[in-house]
């Protein structure tokens, strides 16, 4: 009985190590592009939580020295900032895992999941910042040092150009996450420009301007929260399958027409998944053809589809209908 059982977890074992090597070996060109773009948007992300980290570190020290609220707001802000990105670059890490039995699609979706907590931790924020900047106006406090001004200059500039940088990479990776980084990384932008409004305003009003900066947070606060619902809505888009724009899905239809032996298209219907997408498509094809040639044209489909490495495709599944 034991050498039964042994023998037959032996066998058991055998089909899933096949099968999961038929898998990999399936899917491993188009698998590999995805993980790659992955990786790539994961060490952008980190080099995204390494500025963070040196400039919450410099906007406390100027905030608490320099006796500014909105720079130690700004600096709480960057400081959740690396949180937020640990949570995309672990999306990225997730997102980029080949399919499995558990997944046969994959695993892209964790790519818009970490976008929508993003999203979430973004609204937070603003709520966070929002609260104490109110304590600030309300409680009496010193004027701000003049020289936290350069601080927050040198921290919007670093902001706005990678903020730039990666908001490209998103649009190469067609990235949701990205873009959302992106957005973010401007937002903390926006916040350390409004701080430097209102010390300036705090400085040159003198006694009597000292909540001048507390406002300025609190003015960040509400453009943080406009993002935060651009963030949400885009990150939900992908989560519920909202359609691809017009333009790709009409480049998908122009490519399987391409093919020899297609005489129409029927349902288009292309869902994001991640950094790739997923083609369902009918094709119409000649009625008295035999089912070889109704399958080579189906192959011909799909391959054409993947071959197009613009698109990002990473799984096609065609439906050939007879022509009436």
């Amino acid at each position: 009985m034991v050498k039964v059982g042994v023998g037959n977890s032996r066998v058991v074992l055998s089909r899933r190590v096949a099968q999961l090597v038929g898998l990999n070996s399936t899917l491993s060109s188009h698998q590999a592009d995805v993980q790659r773009r992955a990786n790539e948007s994961a060490q952008l992300v980190l080099r995204g939580i390494g500025l963070n980290l040196v400039l919450a570190v410099v906007k406390f020290a100027g905030g608490i020295f320099g006796h500014t609220y909105a720079l130690i707001a700004d600096g709480a802000e960057s400081l959740l900032d690396v949180v937020t990105s640990i949570v995309v670059w672990g999306g990225f890490k997730w997102a980029g895992q080949p399919p499995d039995e558990e997944h046969p699609f994959g695993h892209g979706k964790a790519e818009p999941l970490a976008g929508l907590a993003v999203a979430v931790f973004v609204f937070a924020m603003a709520g966070w910042v929002a609260f104490h900047a109110v304590l600030a106006i309300m409680t009496p406090h010193g004027g701000p040092a003049w020289w936290t001004l350069p601080l927050l200059a040198v921290a919007v500039v670093a902001k706005i150009l990678f903020s730039r940088k990666i908001s490209a990479a998103g649009r190469l990776a067609r990235s949701t996450a990205l873009s959302i980084e992106a957005l973010h990384h401007w937002s903390d932008a926006v916040t350390s420009a409004s701080a430097f409004v209102g010390i300036s305003v705090a400085l040159a009003g003198g006694k009597g301007w000292e909540t001048a900066d507390g406002w300025a947070a609190l003015f960040a606060c509400i453009v943080i929260g406009f993002n935060g619902v651009g963030m949400f809505l885009r990150a939900l888009g992908d989560v519920m399958d909202t359609a691809v724009p017009e333009s790709f899905e009409n480049e998908v239809r122009a490519l399987a027409l391409s093919v020899a032996g297609v005489r129409a298209l029927d349902k288009v219907r292309v869902r994001k998944s991640g950094l790739s997408h997923l083609v369902d498509i009918q094709v119409r094809v000649d009625g008295v053809l035999t089912v070889r040639e109704g399958h080579d044209i189906a192959h011909a489909v799909k391959d054409s589809l993947l071959a197009s490495v613009s698109h990002a495709i990473s799984d096609v599944t065609v439906h050939i209908e007879p022509m009436k």
